[in-house]
């Protein structure tokens, strides 16, 4: 199965609207959440809150209504059955940390994946106000302004981002190694706390590259369309097409890809 192009600028469009009403929800909690119902789940440190799961019932809600054949697949309450279905990967709120905090690195992320292939991505960052999307082989946008990776080539002059498990205390290969073994060769390296808006900010040459361990479909689904139609790579830390479920993920623009991949390990 595959999309035409006017569905997938459809799915986009309606994308674009369950996003903006989620984005919202999210600013009408923050500030305002109750602490006694902010919750806990893999780790002490991977928060649940009131806002995150609001914002996913927006964004299942007009999901639902519109594409009621297709499968969706989000972060906290909802995840259909395996299907040959389009399935919509969710993050209602990537953040939360950030989120709790008063931070303003935020985002809601709707990836559509149809046959392994990524359709339609929207990263919403209501607090930053931006909003990036991206159908397959209509390019990457934020708002208007069409997007294109870093043409940067050299490490030296490359700000990278990347980010860390929650349960760091735990894992045999925490990218602490992997951290620390680019620090000195690099201009800088950031940590945002957002997955998606790391990837957001590699499609708009904001960030030179960007990789992490210990991920799930829903934190890359929508960031890796975004990356590649803005003419950058994407792949596991392989250099293969496993990014999606394998855990760990790579995208820079094609000047620093294949050198960067060398370096990482999981």
């Amino acid at each position: 199965m595959s999309l035409s192009r006017s569905e997938r600028e459809h799915a986009r469009d309606v994308a674009l609207g369950a996003a903006r009403a989620a984005g919202e929800l999210l600013l009408g909690y923050l500030g305002h959440l109750d602490r006694a119902r902010i919750g806990t789940k893999s780790a002490a440190r991977d928060l649940v809150t009131e806002a995150d799961l609001a914002s996913e019932r927006c964004l299942v809600a007009v999901l639902r209504a519109a594409f009621p054949t297709h499968a969706i697949e989000s972060e906290e309450a909802v995840r259909d059955a395996a299907s040959t279905q389009p399935r919509w990967f969710l993050d209602p709120l990537d953040g939360t940390v950030n989120f709790v905090h008063g931070l303003p690195c935020f985002a809601v992320s709707m990836g559509l994946i149809v046959d392994g292939v990524p359709e339609v991505a929207v990263v919403h960052a209501p607090r930053l106000g931006e909003t990036f999307h991206a159908v397959r082989e209509g390019g990457a946008f934020l708002g208007n302004e069409r997007l294109t990776v870093s043409p940067c080539q050299d490490l030296g002059e490359a700000i990278l981002a990347t980010g860390f498990p929650y349960r760091r205390a735990e894992l045999a290969n925490n990218n602490l190694a992997n951290f620390c073994g680019l620090f000195l060769d690099v201009r800088d390296l950031r940590r945002m706390g957002s997955a998606a808006l790391d990837l957001a900010y590699v499609a708009a040459g904001r960030f030179d590259a960007y990789w992490e361990l210990h991920l799930a479909p829903h934190d890359v689904a929508a960031g890796a369309l975004l990356v590649r139609e803005a003419g950058g790579r994407v792949a596991d830390l392989d250099g293969g097409e496993d990014w999606l479920r394998g855990g760990h993920v790579l995208a820079a623009g094609p000047g620093l890809f294949d050198g960067l991949r060398k370096r990482l390990r999981h």
